[in-house]
């Protein structure tokens, strides 16, 4: 018995219930949901909350990494006096992080 012999011996039949062969695809999809997508998701939902909730005196810093405190809040976008003669309008979806009050 050779070889080839064997792999056609072990190849499936055509009785093999379709349930089996998607069953693996199914639990791809569910590791995906709750190990990366549903964890994305939440961590986008925080940093909105917190971009929502910026106010004047909260200190920031941006995606670019500039440091400062927020002196004026508009609908999209923030003044940020990051030293003391200078400030720069930056978007709010811009900002990485809230440290906190100044």
């Amino acid at each position: 018995m050779s070889f080839y012999d064997l792999f056609l011996m072990a190849a499936p039949n055509g009785d093999a219930n379709p349930m089996t062969m998607f069953l693996p695809l199914i639990l791809i999809f569910i590791v995906f949901y709750f190990f990366i997508i549903r964890p994305q998701k939440k961590k986008e939902g925080a940093r909105k909350k917190m971009i929502e909730a910026v106010q004047k005196g909260n200190r920031v810093i941006t995606v670019g990494g500039v440091h400062g405190t927020v002196t004026q809040v508009d609908e999209t976008s923030v003044l940020v006096q990051v030293d003391n003669n200078t400030k720069l309008r930056i978007e709010k979806s811009a900002l990485s992080s809230v440290v906190g009050k100044d």
